[in-house]
């Protein structure tokens, strides 16, 4: 039996950001969430929102990679 071929009904894109310590990163991604949000594209996702765990929060930086 073959299997079917597999059809995105939505566009989809995958970014990537690297860049050294409070260089905006976060930001960033928040921001690109925005824009793609208004375009009904994605989920907004506010920059305090990205960072998850406590030290995160507290320190105000990204330690682990997150996923939005």
């Amino acid at each position: 039996m073959a299997k079917e071929k597999f059809v995105r009904g939505k566009p989809h894109v995958n970014i990537g950001t690297i860049g050294h310590v409070d260089h905006g990163k976060t930001t960033l991604t928040a921001a690109i969430t925005k824009v793609l949000a208004m375009k009904g594209w994605a989920d907004f996702s506010a920059f305090d929102q990205i960072d998850n765990a406590p030290e995160e929060k507290e320190r105000g930086i990204t330690i682990a990679i997150s996923h939005v």
